[in-house]
């Protein structure tokens, strides 16, 4: 019966090391628990920057349609323009000839004046609205231009996130806290480069 003691004795004793072996490796390794929130945090920032990316994407060719489609009117206004000029130059030189008449028709002159007049008014109206077209294409082709540098610039901020939750699931399969350091340095440069997308754009 001493003997069953002693047996039972180095069991429970075997089972109190192994639950203290236990307790110092979940003592040691609860910094992973940090390294799987810090992961999960950098992935929410990662879907975050992904989201902000295309919402850059999307404007820069909304503006590039507008950039073409305002193009597109103005050089219209300017066809109009060459149209209007051409009928214009028809009636000062029908205007020259009946001037140069002999006897000259003063009745037919000054119809022909007041034709000439309007279309050079008509041309300078058109002219004004082919400009503007032209000020908006400039504008929605400024704002495409900004947007894609935010786009291009909210991407790499994607990129590095995705390089920081990389580096967190390595960590938490080799135990290496080092990697966990890069790993927060990774997604704190993703976050900056986040920043300044913002504070640019």
């Amino acid at each position: 019966m001493s003997t069953n003691l002693d047996e039972l004795k180095e069991l429970v004793a075997a089972l109190k090391a192994d639950q203290l072996a236990q307790k110092a490796k979940e003592k040691r390794d609860a910094w992973t628990k940090y390294v799987s929130l810090s992961t999960i945090i950098l992935a929410v920032l990662a879907a975050f920057a992904t989201q902000r990316a295309g919402g850059y994407s999307s404007t820069t060719m909304k503006q590039l349609n507008l950039a073409t489609f305002n193009q597109a009117q103005a050089s219209d206004q300017w066809a109009y323009y060459q149209a209007k000029g051409i009928k214009q130059n028809l009636y000062e030189l029908e205007l020259e000839r009946t001037q140069a008449a002999t006897p000259a028709d003063a009745k037919a002159i000054e119809n022909l004046s007041k034709r000439v007049k309007r279309y050079d008014g008509e041309k300078q109206e058109i002219s004004a609205k082919a400009r503007e077209f032209e000020a908006q294409r400039d504008a929605a082709t400024r704002t495409a231009t900004l947007a894609a540098n935010a786009g291009g610039g909210m991407g790499l901020a994607t990129s590095i996130f995705q390089i920081a939750i990389a580096l967190g699931g390595i960590t938490l399969v080799v135990k290496k806290r080092w990697l966990w350091y890069g790993s927060l340095f990774a997604g704190a440069l993703a976050v900056i480069q986040m920043t300044i997308v913002f504070l640019t754009s």
